[in-house]
């Protein structure tokens, strides 16, 4: 099992199974990935911004943290409306990056611009997350930072106020974020930036998106019409209300319960033009046997009761491989997931994890280089570790749906990105609020 290690608590939470089909109208908290790029660039711009309707959660009150350790007026005071206020960046300062992917990748360049020593650390498997090509290209952009760890955290980075910037060749093959990092503080290195990914292909494209798309809206030029370059030219970036989008990758084992159990599930406040894939989603749930539409009232999926098996490359859309591979234990056909080698350095190797803890249930299962194969057969009820991994526990409930007595260990890791997670799941599969 490599590095995947757990621990069981006194209390496992038995994920509630479904006796009707499920029908619920929901209002999630906002995305992970939005709030987390809002900050930096609040943090970063010239004046004053406000996040509307910001995600609450482990990893953004970390991101907060961080950036106010060095300086930034960060009020989170007020659940609905978050608001920064920039000012001058310094050490000494600690960063605190838990499991973050976020916080250990967006952080550090943000901290070669601050005058001091900053120090980042975090949970002991986020010393095994992929850090390494970052490093290198912000010390070839001029900071200095020294790497103490066997992996890449901790870190120290000696600001000096200011980075050079200028052109640089990154492999973020393992992660996006490696890229996003750089996008998201180079308005504000001397020469801005240029970055060019050489490797296998970068997976999450759509994160990409996102971050250009954020760095446009806050006033940067960028120009990412070279495939695999991204260009970000020196600037202000323009302090701004931001609109948070609710959080497609938290919605997903909500969609998936209704298409587990015939029902219809509503996700109110979702935007006709989004930043996060939705279209991707829309096809797969849809190839799974879901019904997917967009309205007023919100994004909504119908299910049929029968889920269909699927072959889909998962790169663009990674983070919901756990939900999609619990439907695919529940179809009526194989499935085969691809392109999602890179989700074994998140916040446990999640391949291995799915594959051992699925196939201890009773399932067919096989784990592969970049995905998975899945031969559908009849579950049973028992332990199912999260390995401290928010989207373990998604995966185990949604298969709790329709499977009896499955255990989850430590349903309290949802506070990553979803602390309502356990009560509003609960209150959708027993329609009671």
């Amino acid at each position: 099992m490599g590095n995947l290690t757990a621990t069981r608590p006194p209390q496992p939470w038995t994920a509630p199974t479904a006796s009707d089909p499920v029908a619920a109208t929901l209002r999630l908290p906002g995305s992970k990935s939005m709030t987390a790029r809002a900050l930096v660039l609040s943090a970063l711009a010239a004046g004053p911004s406000t996040l509307a309707g910001p995600l609450r959660a482990r990893d953004t009150e970390l991101m907060a943290s961080g950036l106010r350790a060095m300086g930034a007026h960060v009020s989170i005071s007020d659940d609905e409306r978050w608001l920064v206020r920039p000012h001058p960046l310094a050490g000494p300062a600690h960063v605190d990056v838990g499991l973050a992917g976020t916080v250990m990748r967006f952080v550090p360049p943000v901290a070669g611009l601050a005058d001091g020593q900053v120090t980042f650390d975090g949970d002991p498997h986020a010393r095994t997350r992929p850090l390494g090509p970052l490093v290198g290209a912000l010390r070839s952009l001029g900071v200095r930072i020294d790497v103490t760890g066997a992996g890449s955290l901790p870190l120290t980075v000696f600001g000096t106020g200011r980075v050079t910037g200028g052109e640089v060749v990154i492999d973020a093959s393992a992660s996006s974020q490696l890229v996003s990092g750089l996008l998201l503080a180079a308005p504000r290195f001397d020469r801005g930036v240029v970055v060019r990914h050489v490797g296998p292909p970068v997976p999450s494209a759509p994160h990409l998106r996102m971050t250009v798309q954020m760095l446009r809206a806050a006033g940067a030029a960028v120009d990412d019409t070279t495939p695999d370059v991204w260009t970000v030219e020196p600037g202000p970036l323009t302090g701004r209300g931001w609109d948070i989008e609710p959080d497609l990758s938290g919605a997903v084992p909500f969609f998936a319960a209704a298409l587990v159990t015939g029902g219809e599930v509503t996700l109110q406040g979702w935007p006709h033009s989004s930043a996060q894939p939705v279209e991707q989603l829309r096809s797969l749930l849809q190839r799974m046997g879901g019904e997917v539409t967009l309205s007023t009232s919100g994004l909504t999926v119908r299910g049929t009761g029968v889920v269909h098996g699927l072959t889909a490359d998962l790169s663009d859309v990674s983070e919901l491989t756990p939900a999609l591979t619990a439907l695919a234990m529940l179809a009526d056909s194989p499935s085969v997931f691809t392109g999602i080698g890179h989700i074994r350095g998140h916040e446990t190797d999640r391949l291995t994890a799915l594959a051992h803890e699925f196939t201890a249930l009773g399932a067919d299962v096989t784990e592969a280089p970049d995905g998975l194969e899945i031969r559908p057969r009849p579950l049973r009820g028992g332990v199912f570790r999260t390995y401290q991994d928010h989207r373990m526990a998604h995966s185990a409930a949604v298969a709790g749906l329709a499977v009896p007595g499955i255990e989850v260990d430590d349903v309290g890791c949802t506070s990553k990105t979803m602390p309502e997670f356990p009560a509003l799941w609960s209150a959708m599969v027993t329609g009671k609020s």
